[in-house]
């Protein structure tokens, strides 16, 4: 099996409360595989997973890299600053 470890694109996160972070593959977002996300600033982050869990991370450090697929970063319950979705 190939496991893809280095990022190919990269774009800042605006959180949202009704947007997903738009896929890289397509336009419009369908078919999001989701992405993982690097946080630059510390503080809490509300996310969607791929698999339709809304999940808070709390007390997240700057400079951490999430390995979690993300499809949407929530704008209530997210603090942290700087975010960064990768595919």
């Amino acid at each position: 099996m190939y496991l893809k470890l280095q990022i190919g694109r990269a774009a800042a996160v605006t959180p949202s409360d009704t947007d997903n972070i738009l896929s890289v593959s397509t336009q419009n977002g369908s078919g999001n595989n989701g992405c993982v996300l690097y946080v630059g600033g510390y503080g809490d982050v509300k996310v969607r997973t791929v698999g339709g869990d809304d999940i808070t991370f709390v007390g997240v450090n700057g400079g951490t890299f999430m390995p979690v697929q993300v499809i949407k970063v929530y704008a209530t319950g997210t603090n942290a600053t700087d975010m960064v979705a990768m595919w």
